[in-house]
């Protein structure tokens, strides 16, 4: 079976592609997955390390043609804020907890998560509920090394969070000392 082992960014291609993918965001972020694109071109996605793939990124087959990355709807939340700074605030508890957040227009966007949604709604914000593409912020998950491994590990633990149903405050408390080890920015915001 013919390799995909190499990416291209979406800036750094143009042309016709072999064929296309359509994948969602788990999908996105693979190492090595057996794949069959939309026109029924097989392959191999064999990377070095796991790539946070974006819709309209290309993977590279050994013989140079290019598959398209289509990034597929999925059950998701807008989150919409009374103003800007709202947002932020709403922004700040989803970034606490670790949860892919993709900003979009007035509003941010993660997957349906009842727990969550109750949150925000708790918060004062508008949840409205559609289908679309995910494709969040790529901060840590952009990163190679400790913090691609690191991160994509709490990225898989926030995908059920039936078991969040505990105290939030604890698991908060928890998050926040986490950050003080990693964080650099938060060690700054204590010399203000």
């Amino acid at each position: 079976m013919i390799r995909a082992t190499q990416v291209r960014p979406q800036v750094r291609w143009t042309g016709a592609a072999a064929d296309t993918v359509v994948l969602d965001f788990d999908d996105r972020h693979r190492r090595r997955m057996a794949m069959t694109g939309t026109r029924g071109l097989e392959f191999l996605l064999d990377l070095e390390e796991a790539v946070a793939l974006r819709g309209g990124d290309a993977l590279v087959l050994e013989d140079g043609r290019l598959i398209e990355v289509v990034a597929a709807p999925e059950p998701l939340v807008e989150i919409r804020g009374a103003d800007p700074h709202h947002l932020v605030r709403i922004a700040w508890h989803l970034g606490n907890r670790h949860l892919p957040t993709q900003i979009v227009g007035k509003g941010l966007r993660i997957r349906r998560d009842h727990v969550i949604e109750d949150m925000v709604r708790g918060l004062g914000a508008r949840v409205i509920v559609i289908e679309a593409p995910f494709d969040p912020e790529g901060g840590a998950y952009a990163g190679g090394g400790h913090h691609d491994h690191h991160d994509h590990g709490h990225h898989k633990h926030g995908h059920d969070h039936a078991h969040h149903g505990h105290d939030h405050a604890h698991h908060d408390h928890d998050k926040h000392d986490h950050d003080h080890h990693h964080g650099h920015s938060h060690a700054h915001d204590h010399g203000h």
